[in-house]
């Protein structure tokens, strides 16, 4: 958070603004968090959400899902495109949409919804998202979210305009309760790297929720 200021701006402007800008503005390479949560669960149909450049849906695609992204700047989505054709993932198993959230959300049933720091400067309705999504999810699929819980100190946006997601707020998008088992949910430690070489470690919130019925 660090006092910066909110965009007044709308999010897909916001965002496609920020991807049009750069050639790419993320690694590539795929969330590492998310990759360890689901390396050992069998492949089904995935759903990305905010997917950016599409990195974790090309890394479920090799493995064998069929796999959407979905993101609000088509900038993002023309370059998860690009990537999937460039992977020889451009068969299917790795599908890119521009759309907005959680309106455009594709329907149903996933075996998995991943997000990975859904987050943004600018107005974003997440907790409706995340209950959309939830509501997506097969039984016997899982529900994965890696969130910013602490703000990076060289960050000069925030990662929301509201406070941090915590772990009972992402909690409450499981309607019914019962109707969950969360196997993954709490706070994890990670070192990182700034723009300028500075090191810092940083928190994640991570849950793995799988449906039940």
């Amino acid at each position: 958070m660090r006092g910066a200021t909110v965009s007044d701006d709308s999010p897909k402007n916001f965002w496609e603004s920020r991807y049009a800008d750069s050639e790419r503005i993320w690694s590539g390479r795929v969330n590492p968090t998310m990759s360890s949560l689901v390396a050992d669960l069998p492949a089904g149909r995935a759903l990305d959400l905010g997917c950016g450049e599409g990195a974790d849906v090309l890394w479920l695609a090799a493995r064998g899902w069929q796999a959407m992204g979905i993101d609000i700047s088509a900038t993002a989505v023309a370059h998860g495109k690009a990537q999937a054709e460039s992977h020889d993932l451009g068969d299917g198993s790795a599908v890119f949409l521009a759309a907005d959230l959680p309106e455009g959300m594709p329907e149903g049933p996933f075996d998995l919804i991943s997000a990975s720091f859904l987050q943004s400067p600018v107005a974003l309705d997440r907790q409706r998202i995340l209950q959309t999504a939830a509501d997506r999810v097969a039984v016997g699929g899982r529900l994965m979210l890696v969130s910013h819980a602490t703000s990076p100190p060289w960050s000069t946006h925030r990662h929301g305009p509201d406070e941090m997601p915590t772990l009972e707020g992402d909690l409450s998008a499981l309607v019914p309760r019962d109707a969950w088992e969360v196997q993954v949910g709490e706070l994890r430690e990670r070192s990182a790297r700034g723009p300028n070489g500075e090191d810092a470690t940083l928190e994640d919130l991570v849950i793995l929720a799988k449906r039940l019925h």
